[in-house]
Formats: C-alpha cells, sequence, structure tokens
C-alpha cells in the first residue's frame, strides 16, 4: 500500500513538474512580445488599455507627436500608405497604433482631435499616450530616439514597426518607408 502511494505521489510530482514546464516554456517563447511590458495607456478616447489588451491582432506602430510639422505627417502618411496596401481581410487583423512622444501636451483630446484633422479616426488607427516613463521603455524597446528640444518640439527617429499577434517585432523601417514592403510583411502574418 506505501509503495502504490508513492508511485502516485510520485507521478503526480512528474506531471505537476511538466505541466510548470510548459508553461514556462510558452511564456519563454513569446519573452521578446511588446506585450509583456506592464506600462498603461490611453487612447484618444481616453480608455486605459495595456499593450496586452492588443494581443491577436498584428500592429503597425510609429512614434509620433502631433504638434510636430515635419517628420510626423510624413510618418502619418506612410501609415495610411500602408493601410491603403494591406489586404482587406488581413487589415480586419490589424492595428495602425501612433504613440505620442510628448505625452504632456498631447492629452486623449489632442489625439482625438489630431486622428479627426487627419483622418485616422476610425477602424484600424488607434492613437496611444502614456506617462514619460512608460513612453521612453516603448522608445527603446523600438530603438527610437528622441529628445526634447523645447516644450512642444522633439527630435526624433522615423521608424515603422511591425508586429504579430503575439506581439513579436518582425520588421522595421526606418527613414523613407515602402509602404508596399511593410504591407508585405503584413499580409504575410499568420
Amino acid at each position: 500500500m506505501k509503495n502504490l502511494a508513492l508511485i502516485i505521489f510520485s507521478f503526480l510530482m512528474l506531471f505537476s513538474c511538466k505541466e510548470n514546464e510548459a508553461k514556462s516554456m510558452e511564456k519563454d517563447e513569446h519573452a521578446n512580445s511588446i506585450f509583456q511590458l506592464e506600462s498603461k495607456w490611453q487612447n484618444q478616447e481616453g480608455k486605459e488599455l495595456y499593450l496586452k489588451d492588443l494581443k491577436g491582432k498584428n500592429l503597425v506602430v510609429v512614434l509620433i507627436f502631433t504638434s510636430c510639422q515635419t517628420a510626423c505627417p510624413l510618418l502619418v502618411a506612410d501609415m495610411k500608405s500602408v493601410e491603403k496596401k494591406i489586404d482587406k481581410d488581413k487589415l480586419k487583423e490589424t492595428k495602425l497604433v501612433l504613440v505620442s512622444i510628448d505625452p504632456v501636451n498631447d492629452t486623449p483630446e489632442v489625439l482625438k482631435k489630431y486622428a479627426q484633422r487627419e483622418n485616422i479616426d476610425r477602424e484600424p488607427y488607434m492613437l496611444l499616450r502614456g506617462d514619460l516613463e512608460s513612453t521612453r521603455e516603448l522608445a527603446n524597446v523600438l530603438a527610437v530616439k528622441y529628445k526634447e528640444i523645447t516644450p512642444i518640439l522633439f527630435s526624433h527617429s522615423n521608424i515603422i514597426s511591425v508586429f504579430d499577434k503575439n506581439g513579436e517585432m518582425v520588421s522595421q523601417e526606418e527613414g523613407t518607408v515602402k509602404a508596399g514592403d511593410i504591407a508585405n510583411v503584413v499580409n504575410g502574418l499568420n
């Protein structure tokens, strides 16, 4: 009887270890996911969310600020071009995310007016703002450099990043973006 109890106990321990190992492997599998970031964000409607709330969508992400008169209008135009080149079925599985590097000035109300002015106040677009620390953390993950020049002017990298549905980066384009190339990457995602 003792031997039977020992065998059952050993089996349960082995099964428990295998289950924990499988969960650990699954977690490690997506260790490079932006969904691992714990930062809280607000969209243009003022709704709070976490990046992991976007899990299950392919993401095309760019960092901008709404008072920008130089590079950001070009980045927004690039995002619109990318949108037009993504297959309609794939577009339903995709979010085009514009994240402000100026969360002090880019309140949800400002983001909403900006989205309306740029005709991106619709699906699949989402504008986000976080606190200064969260913004810096995301910029570092995306390898986007930015620096405040004045309270309303920033110098910044022009990078568009593509993430799969698990939040893992699959592509980045810097400088003059080839919208077709980015759209092809999105169209090729599962």
